[in-house]
């Protein structure tokens, strides 16, 4: 995978095609016939989603051979199909496959294969049958999720992170949000979507200055400020994403009252106050958790939130953490 490694040091604005396929050696290369006949020509009600970089749909292939089905038998798949109107392209889809295509983890996404055809890109995944974080915690359309879940989700998210930041090559994924992580039917947590994500600093280096890209609201500050990307830039990410399961709150949103409409800027001082941790965590909640397991998990929510990102904690420390709570439940 050295080919594809060299090519993500740097960032790029193209978002076009290109004739150059990276090497995956561990990944299957589809046609893009396989991928038509497993989604029964990428039929609209087989849309699990959309995102930046286009329709995933699910599909079906067999087990052994990931060989197409057109029957609904066999393994259900997830394929993510390129918008040309998307202002993601090329240089994404390649991210993905490199990445994912070196790296393997319990609580990172599997990717199974890929398909560059003509002006057709995709990516063919594993299965997630319970979809992203973000529709369980704000759609209204599931179970509200328990404290117990929830510690499950983001301990196994958390772990991902930190495989990720202690990998050979410090991986920086730059885009931590509630959508890109995604649930299996026990509710197991993996990282999803890895077009943004970049080789952190080397050498004597502290960090790499990038064009700012990401989601607003989890984007760290000195990232928004000077496009510097620390490998702490995505433990803020992560914390944003701890307060959002906490509260059940998405950080931004403009149906809220002026003032609380950025949730960060709008908690972030009650954080360190003990007697406004009940007014803070999710109601749906309630009941379900100790005082002092909430204000661990507040405390370290404002850790990871710190300004300046040697103040935050490593991924692995907050991984500890985690599981201390997890474990006194």
């Amino acid at each position: 995978m050295g080919l594809c490694l060299g090519s993500l040091a740097h960032d790029t604005e193209d978002t076009t095609t290109s004739t150059a396929t990276p090497e995956a050696p561990n990944l299957k290369g589809f046609s893009f016939t396989d991928l038509k006949t497993a989604t029964k020509n990428f039929k609209p009600d087989s849309v699990l989603s959309e995102g930046d970089f286009g329709k995933v749909f699910k599909g079906w292939v067999h087990k052994k051979t990931l060989a197409p089905s057109n029957s609904c038998t066999g393994m259900a798949v997830a394929i993510k199909k390129w918008n040309p109107e998307s202002m993601q392209g090329f240089q994404e889809w390649k991210s993905e496959v490199c990445f994912l295509g070196r790296l393997s983890h319990p609580n990172l996404i599997r990717l199974l294969g890929y398909c560059q055809e003509d002006k057709e890109l995709l990516l063919v995944y594993e299965f997630m049958s319970k979809g992203s974080l973000d529709n369980h915690l704000f759609r209204g359309n599931n179970e509200p999720l328990s404290w117990n879940i929830r510690l499950k989700i983001i301990v196994g998210a958390a772990r991902g992170l930190a495989f990720l930041h202690s990998s050979e090559k410090k991986v920086i994924y730059r885009d931590f949000k509630t959508i890109n992580i995604l649930l299996d039917g026990n509710y197991n947590a993996k990282i999803s979507n890895f077009g943004l994500a970049i080789l952190g600093p080397s050498g004597a280096d502290s960090h790499v200055t990038m064009r700012v890209v990401g989601t607003y609201g989890y984007a760290a500050p000195e990232y928004i400020a000077k496009g510097h990307l620390y490998v702490k830039s995505d433990v803020y990410g992560f914390g944003v994403v701890l307060l959002e399961m906490l509260t059940g709150m998405q950080v931004v949103d403009a149906i809220r009252p002026c003032g609380e409409q950025n949730l960060v800027e709008w908690l972030k001082p009650s954080l360190s106050n003990i007697r406004k941790l009940k007014s803070i965590m999710d109601i749906r909640m309630e009941g379900q958790y100790s005082i002092e397991a909430a204000l661990l998990a507040v405390q370290l929510t404002l850790k990871c939130l710190e300004s300046e990102p040697k103040n935050r904690p490593a991924m692995k420390e907050v991984v500890e953490t985690l599981e201390r709570i997890e474990a006194d439940r």
